[in-house]
């Protein structure tokens, strides 16, 4: 570089902040957990070590892409067609538990879960079964 006297000098990094005001690097990889189970990360140098699993956003595009290859194996469906899917199916399911829940309310009925509702068709079919023989 040259002064207005003719020298030349060297040039410089400018001068980095101190110490306590750098951010430290941001990482863009999701935190690395301890497990006990499985193969590690890929990337990872450390045997046990892998990322962590992210939530998975539930959804019915699986199962809509399942049946839409049953039906027309050579026909797909675009991500936009797929949300669309999804909406449909969740708004149904809404709609039928709402209405289970009003059926269950306004008739003083208690909901069976599927263990109480397998031993009543038990019950109700050897009730069927003893009822058919004593009556021949």
């Amino acid at each position: 570089m040259f002064h207005a006297l003719g020298e030349t000098s060297t040039l410089r990094p400018p001068p980095s902040p101190s110490p306590h005001l750098r951010r430290p690097p941001r990482s863009s990889s999701p935190p690395l957990t301890l497990c006990s189970e499985g193969p590690p990360h890929p990337s990872s140098p450390l045997k046990g070590i892998r990322s962590a699993a992210r939530p998975g956003k539930e959804s019915y595009s699986i199962y809509v892409f399942k049946v839409l290859k049953q039906v027309h194996p050579d026909i797909g469906i675009s991500s936009k067609a797929m949300g669309i899917r999804n909406s449909f199916v969740n708004d149904i399911f809404e709609r039928i538990a709402g209405e289970v829940s009003h059926l269950v309310h306004y008739n003083n009925m208690r909901l069976l879960l599927p263990m109480e509702l397998a031993k009543q068709a038990v019950s109700e079919g050897s009730n069927a079964v003893t009822k058919q023989t004593s009556s021949r």
